[in-house]
């Protein structure tokens, strides 16, 4: 059986008459009449009664009608979904993060996609790069957003957006008052800074210090780039973050930028080869994002 019985069935019933089903399906009536009594066949029982002047439907017939409806709206339904995913216009987008880059533009990205794509179903995941990576590699994500990311040569790295680091201290520390601070001036500091084994912007912090002629004095290490101000505003040191850190509002810590050339810390989105339509979608709207369009791919 095969969906032109059922469709050839259900014009048959809605006419009444195989000479209007078949003007109404532009075929002729000898072939419409044979795909009829091949269904019959088929199905094993009489689903019309025929007299020279009308067609009525069995009682059979009115049976499989209901089904035939069915079957045909489902199909129907289920063309609309798949052009629909495959358009980019439905779908899941599973978004890999850390904390401190939802503090930046990627929720206004989203909010922005959303809007635009309310088919698609967006979820974050908070996790730390390495994990990120892996998550991507495995397909339990889309994409990820990081610093500092790994050259993987089965990823695609684009820059989402600019940031540059900056330096949060506490209130009352001698250099608060400045415009903007030497990265070398923080030399004689002690330092509350990202845990160095887990993040490769970490490191390039570290290197950028070591470059500036000193070695940092890290009294404590977190995960997340947020968390820093606590320890600032505890007087445990001064810490080196991404200047989205400054839209924080913390009691007792000011930000100040560093003194070019300063730091990067910009954000980059990392994705799979040949993006899906969703994903794709998702990259697009980035692009033509008027504050965080994505940049050119980078190795």
């Amino acid at each position: 059986m095969e969906l032109r019985h059922l469709r050839y069935f259900v014009a048959v019933a809605d006419a009444a008459s195989f000479t209007a089903a078949a003007r109404g399906l532009n075929i002729s009536q000898p072939p419409l009449s044979q795909q009829i009594r091949d269904l019959e066949a088929e199905v094993g029982t009489r689903l019309f009664e025929r007299s020279s002047r009308n067609v009525e439907l069995t009682e059979a017939g009115g049976n499989f009608l209901e089904h035939a409806r069915m079957i045909l709206g489902q199909v129907e339904h289920a063309v609309q979904q798949a052009r629909a995913i495959g358009s980019g216009q439905v779908g899941t987008l599973n978004i890999a993060t850390t904390g401190s880059v939802l503090l930046g533009p990627l929720s206004n990205l989203i909010a922005r996609f959303r809007s635009a794509w309310p088919g698609v179903f967006v979820r974050i995941h908070e996790m730390d790069p390495e994990a990120q990576e892996a998550a991507l590699l495995s397909h339990r994500t889309d994409l990820s957003f990081v610093r500092r990311p790994r050259n993987n040569p089965d990823l695609v790295a684009h820059v989402a957006w600019h940031e540059k680091v900056g330096v949060t201290l506490p209130e009352h520390h001698r250099m608060a008052g400045s415009e903007t601070i030497e990265l070398g001036d923080l030399r004689k500091e002690n330092f509350v800074f990202l845990r160095l084994a887990d993040s490769r912007f970490a490191r390039y912090l570290h290197d950028c210090c070591v470059a500036a002629g000193f070695v940092p004095d890290i009294t404590n290490e977190v995960v997340e780039s947020y968390s820093l101000t606590s320890l600032v505003a505890a007087g445990l040191g001064v810490a080196l973050v991404p200047e989205c850190i400054s839209t924080l509002s913390r009691p007792g810590v000011v930000y100040r930028p560093l003194a070019e050339p300063a730091p990067e810390a910009d954000v980059y989105v990392i994705s799979r080869p040949n993006p899906g339509p969703v994903i794709a979608a998702f990259l697009e709207a980035a692009q033509g994002s008027p504050d965080n369009g994505i940049d050119a791919e980078v190795g």
